[in-house]
This record gives structure tokens, C-alpha cells and sequence, in this order.
């Protein structure tokens, strides 16, 4: 049951340019490239200098005429010696008081492109639902959710993703990049450094980060404020990792089995074409209620095991054999060969209604990837090389990491990280009355499930206007927007966030 950092392995989006021909720094001239060839073996060519685009696309009856910017920023350590490389896409609209918007996702080991082409770029690519093939054409058409309607956008590929690097070895490149509190400030920098090269630090700022970079979103929005002197208007956090320690001790704590049980239902619920909030609202209220009281009484109440098992079994639609087993207690991964085992299919963490074939379904436990990871890698990868490098010119060889495995791998997870993120949510807020939240999740979402963070806003202190820290849900999983209704209603919650009529 409980999830390392490792397995949240998922991405998030970033962005912004414009099209009143600014004056961008480094246009002119590209600063003078890191020695990437010293005793350290390193002999990567330079990154290229900064390149522009002039693009437009038609959202909300518009048409967005805008700048498309690809280019990088140095990361240096405490002596000013330059140990890394951020590569970021920016997309930016001509206009006075404009606000700009930071993305990030997570992984660790994702890069900003889930984000970017999928839920609030300008343009997107399919990925990531029922029907998708990674061999479809990847082909950019106009995304009609896109927010650059009313925010320019900055899309942050962190160190080891898309085309950002370190350089340093893999040693020194954990200590500087691949850890909590290393990330954390390396990350907070570049957008410090993006506002000042670019002259927008008087603009409204704001912060959205998905999965690990929901983690993210609250400590960097904590830490601009605190440590570099930068305030967030908003932060929106997309299906966020926000406490993992929650998901700690299954064989006493009911709060595990708490936080999956309503997504299981939400999934079957979906099934029937029975999904809606007011289907879910019950279930919350049991979930909270009588389901953890009666996991609670163990033993001591016999009858309360039946209870639960009638009821989860009511809930879910599996197989009451199973549910009793499982004594009530449903475990994501066996839900997700179970549910699907007569067709031969094993059902997605990230949206247990995307399915692919089990290609092991005689095994006693999954022996293959994940349905949506292994499903989206190859139409983001294809169609944001095809972006970077043809469409705006920004020529580079080197590979691209939509998804890094290696970078998750080499990821230190210190005991800070297992505090998450709630703490510094809720210093962040208390910090700026004026700050307002927006956390969204897919009803779906086994990854990081919709239930968890009900529970953490539930606990937090009002601080004046309870509004300002707000859970929202949508039909779908990790990436429910993906789907066009619920990509339609998350613009429509944003805008609200943002002061949009």
C-alpha cells in the first residue's frame, strides 16, 4: 500500500513567451558556455542560444497571438561555478499586466511536457485516455483548455528531464539536484532568475505543479516567499503528492484504505455512468465515518469485518470473495489485475478505467509497466523534439526526457521528504492572506487519490477567508484533463482563482 516517492513517477507543465517582439535577454548575445569538457569527463556540447517563434492559436472564440521562447538558465553552486542546465518553454502574449504562470511536474523524473501538451499549453497532443495508442500520429492541434488566454506561461523542465542537465556526475549531481531540499531551491532560483532576465517581477505570479510537483508547488511557493522575496498570487495543484507518510502503516491505520476506497467506487461508479459529486458524496461521508470505525474495531467487533465487507463490495462492484479476503481492504495494485482479469487486462494507477492487455496474467503478481506511463512516452517525446527543434528552432541533439527513469532512480529520499508538503501549504497561506489555492484532482486517481487531500484541507485551520484553499474534483484520474469536460470545468475553476471574468 504505501508508495516511495519512486511510484508516484508522473509528469507536470510549464510556460510563457510573447508576441510584441520584447526584448529577451540573450537575443543578442548567448553568455559564454560552462567548460563541459574538464577532468570530470564531461564533453557535452553547448546548449544552443535562446530561440523565438511567433505562433497563434484559436481558444474560447479567440484567436491567442503569441511568442513561443525556448532557452535555458545555469544553475551555479556556492563558489558560482555553473553545475547545471534548465531548459523552459515560455509562451507570452503582447499586453500590460499581464500575470505569468510557472509549471512544474513531477515524477521524480518528469519533465514539463505532460503539462505543456496536455493540460494548459496553447497546443496539445492526445495521450493519456482510453483509445490512445502510443503509435498514433503526434500531431499538435490547438488545446481548447489552454490558459494562456489570461496568463502567460513558463514550462520548468527540471535536471535530468526534457533537455536540462547536470553537469556534474551523478554523485554530485544527487547532492545538488536529485533531493528534497536541494530541489526544492534549485527550482525556486530559476524562477527568481526567469523574472529578473525577463523584467517581470512586478507581474502577478503564480505556481501550478502536478503529482511531485504538487510536492513541490507549496515548498517553493514557501520558500520564494521566505528566502528569495517573491510572492505567489495563486498556486494550483494538479492531482498533488502531498503527504506521504499517510499512506504509512496499512496493518493498523485505517487511513490508507481511507484515502483509495472512494477513487475504487468513483472508477465503478464510472462504469455504470453513474459518476457525479452528488454519487460521491455519500461515499465520502462513509468513508470518514463508519468505514474507519468499524476497520478501527479489528477483531474486538466481529460483526464490523462484515459490515465492511457487504459495504465495500456494494461500492466497488468486484467479486464479494474477494473483497472478504481482503478483508475490506483493497490493495491498489490486486485491484487493478482483478477488476479486469476476465478480459485479460490490467487497469491503470493513475486511471483504473485505462486498461492494456496483461501480458503476464498467470503471474502471481504484475510483472509489466503501468498502462498510461508506458502509453504516454512516446507521442509527448515525438511531438515536443518535433516542437523544440523544428517549429521553433531551437537545435539540439541531445536526447529528450519526457519521463527519466535514471533520474528516479538516482532520487535521495531524506526523512524531510517523507514530512511532505502540508506543513508549508499551510505556512504559505498563513504567510499571505492574500494567496488562494486551487487543489485538483481526478475523481479516479489511484496515485495520488482525490480522498487525501479532502482530509489534509479538512484539518487546516480557516485563516480568515476558507475559500482560499479550496479541493476540487473532476470524472478521470491522474491526468483528468485529458478529458475534454474535465479539462473545461478545471479552466473554469482556474479563471476563478486568477479574477477572470
Amino acid at each position: 500500500m504505501r508508495k516511495s516517492l519512486q511510484s508516484v513517477l508522473l509528469a507536470a507543465f510549464v510556460l510563457t513567451a510573447s508576441n510584441a517582439a520584447p526584448a529577451f535577454a540573450g537575443d543578442t548575445h548567448k553568455p559564454a558556455a560552462p567548460d563541459t569538457a574538464g577532468s570530470d569527463g564531461f564533453q557535452l556540447p553547448p546548449l544552443p542560444a535562446d530561440a523565438h517563434v511567433a505562433q497563434s492559436a484559436t481558444a474560447d472564440g479567440r484567436t491567442l497571438k503569441y511568442t513561443v521562447t525556448v532557452g535555458s538558465l545555469p544553475v551555479r553552486d556556492d563558489k558560482g561555478k555553473i553545475t547545471g542546465e534548465v531548459v523552459f518553454t515560455a509562451y507570452t502574449m503582447a499586453g500590460k499586466e499581464r500575470p505569468v504562470t510557472f509549471a512544474l511536474n513531477g515524477g521524480p523524473g518528469a519533465s514539463s511536457v505532460y503539462l505543456n501538451l496536455g493540460a494548459i499549453g496553447p497546443k496539445r497532443v492526445n495521450f493519456g485516455v482510453e483509445g490512445d495508442n502510443p503509435s498514433d500520429p503526434a500531431t499538435l492541434h490547438d488545446n481548447p483548455g489552454t490558459w494562456l488566454g489570461f496568463t502567460d506561461l513558463v514550462f520548468i523542465d527540471p535536471i535530468g528531464t526534457g533537455y536540462s542537465r547536470a553537469l556534474v556526475d551523478d554523485k554530485e549531481a544527487t547532492a545538488q539536484f536529485y533531493s528534497t531540499d536541494s530541489d526544492i531551491k534549485y527550482l525556486s532560483r530559476i524562477v527568481y532568475d526567469w523574472l529578473v532576465k525577463n523584467g517581470r517581477m512586478n507581474s502577478r505570479k503564480y505556481l501550478v505543479g502536478e503529482s511531485y510537483g504538487g510536492f513541490r508547488g507549496p515548498r517553493i511557493t514557501e520558500y520564494l516567499q521566505t528566502r528569495l522575496g517573491v510572492a505567489m498570487n495563486g498556486v494550483v495543484l494538479l492531482s498533488p503528492y502531498l503527504d506521504p507518510a499517510a499512506s504509512d502503516d496499512e496493518n493498523v491505520s485505517p487511513l490508507p484504505w481511507m484515502l483509495t476506497l472512494p477513487s475504487i467506487a468513483a472508477a465503478h461508479l464510472e462504469r455504470e455512468h453513474k459518476l457525479s459529486a452528488e454519487a460521491m458524496a455519500p461515499i465520502i461521508e462513509y468513508t470518514r465515518g463508519e468505514y474507519a470505525s468499524d476497520l478501527m474495531r479489528g477483531r474486538s467487533d466481529p460483526q464490523a469485518t462484515d459490515r465492511v465487507v457487504k459495504k465495500v463490495t456494494e461500492l466497488t462492484g468486484l467479486d464479494p470473495l474477494f473483497v472478504k479476503r481482503s478483508g475490506g481492504r483493497i490493495e491498489t495494485q490486486a485491484y487493478l489485475r482483478e477488476v479486469y482479469r476476465a478480459e485479460g487486462k490490467l487497469g491503470s494507477r493513475y486511471d483504473s478505467n485505462v486498461t492494456a492487455w496483461d501480458p503476464f496474467p498467470y503471474a502471481p503478481h504484475q510483472q509489466t509497466g503501468d498502462p498510461i506511463l508506458n502509453g504516454i512516452i512516446a507521442p509527448t517525446t515525438t511531438a515536443m523534439v518535433n516542437f523544440v527543434t523544428r517549429t521553433v528552432g531551437w537545435k539540439y541533439d541531445g536526447r529528450y526526457n519526457a519521463l527519466s527513469y535514471e533520474v528516479n532512480k538516482l532520487w535521495h529520499e531524506d526523512k524531510d521528504a517523507n514530512k511532505g508538503s502540508v506543513s508549508q501549504l499551510r505556512e504559505a497561506v498563513a504567510n499571505d492572506p492574500g494567496l488562494r489555492v486551487l487543489i485538483a484532482h481526478g475523481w479516479d486517481d489511484l496515485s495520488c487519490p482525490f480522498m487525501a487531500s479532502v482530509l489534509i484541507v479538512d484539518q487546516m485551520p480557516a485563516m480568515g477567508d476558507p475559500t482560499r484553499v479550496q479541493v476540487k474534483s473532476y470524472p478521470g484520474g491522474h491526468m483528468f484533463y485529458a478529458r475534454a469536460d474535465s479539462q473545461a470545468a478545471l479552466t473554469s475553476d482556474v479563471k476563478a482563482l486568477y479574477g477572470v471574468k
